[in-house]
């Protein structure tokens, strides 16, 4: 398993919410539903994205946006356009304070108003994360606050065609969709992520650097591919033909950080994720990750988390639940 795979296996959509919003301008909608990371799309006519605290950056159609939360952030026709409709946790849609998810309801997967005889209307692809998984995190915390890939030139990109299929298929209603919107967003985020990670001075983590290094990178692999092992810097210095004093130096400098440090945090990241799990035992999943038993891995993990396992687990069970099975969401907006 290469570093960024191990890195994006935790951050998936689970049940796609989709959502078709036909609004008439002005509009513009204020997402406030706390989640870790969204995508946004427009399919045809332009849409303005106003991040928190940032400068408005407006997104042409084929473009693809990353924002990274939980902070709000607005989608609008114009920068200047008041603020008509919260969109907030678990999905509820508010004006003024009122729900109107149901009153705003037009049919399946559509949500909205429309002025009689508007059909000059532009789409806008949205997905949400709900969900926050320990390893994703470890490269959305690298992430700017909006991530903007513009559209392909010359010929189409991997993305432009997941664009365009994730358009076609929110709009079908059949058995297996929402599993069908999940992966589809999933693939879309990578490949955006996978762009931004090979531009040049774009601030990418020290551990994607590292990973095409001729040493380095074929240890980084050996931890992802078995964080059980009791792995040491010897043993590992072994696996790669060199001395040990000299893949510490090597990895340090690249990574940022030393060899089992770094092995530290990942252990603790797989083990955070898997303890949300309640088939999980803390045994089982001190085993999994490289612990002898449940009790040296609550050692580790009360040390650097602050909270027990038990404690971890109690707390993402209180954590307010996502939409019901639904974070895709699709908004179709009526161009002026």
């Amino acid at each position: 398993m290469d570093t960024l795979t191990g890195l994006l296996d935790g951050p998936k959509a689970r049940g796609a919410f989709v959502l078709r919003s036909i609004l008439s301008p002005p509009w513009s909608l204020r997402i406030e539903d706390g989640a870790p990371l969204s995508v946004v799309a427009p399919i045809r006519g332009d849409a303005w994205i106003l991040p928190e605290g940032g400068a408005p950056v407006l997104l042409r159609p084929g473009d693809v946006a990353i924002v990274r939360g939980p902070e709000p952030y607005t989608v609008a026709d114009r920068p200047d356009t008041p603020v008509q409709v919260v969109i907030g946790p678990g999905q509820v849609c508010s004006r003024d304070g009122a729900d109107v998810s149901a009153s705003m309801a037009l049919g399946v997967r559509t949500w909205g108003e429309v002025r009689p005889g508007d059909d000059n209307s532009s789409v806008l692809l949205s997905g949400t994360y709900q969900a926050e998984h320990e390893i994703g995190r470890r490269l959305l915390d690298h992430l700017p606050t909006l991530l903007v890939r513009p559209a392909g030139e010359n010929a189409a990109t991997t993305e432009d065609t997941l664009v365009r299929l994730l358009a076609a298929e929110t709009t079908r209603d059949e058995p297996g969709q929402e599993l069908v919107l999940d992966r589809l967003l999933d693939l879309l985020v990578v490949g955006v992520l996978r762009s931004w990670l090979a531009t040049p001075d774009s601030g990418a983590p020290a551990w994607y650097q590292a990973q095409h290094d001729q040493v380095v990178g074929p240890v980084l692999r050996l931890m992802h591919d078995d964080p059980a092992r009791p792995w040491t810097v010897a043993a590992l210095a072994a696996e790669v033909g060199v001395s040990r004093a000299g893949l510490a130096r090597r990895f340090t400098a690249l990574v940022g950080e030393p060899p089992m440090a770094y092995l530290a945090t990942w252990r603790l990241a797989l083990a955070a994720d898997l303890l949300r799990d309640p088939g999980h035992t803390v045994a089982s999943v001190a085993r999994r990750v490289g612990y002898s038993n449940a009790f040296a891995l609550s050692a580790a993990f009360k040390r650097v988390r602050g909270v027990t396992p038990q404690e971890h687990r109690r707390l993402a069970g209180e954590a307010p639940p996502a939409a019901p099975p639904l974070t895709m969401t699709t908004v179709v907006l009526a161009a002026g």
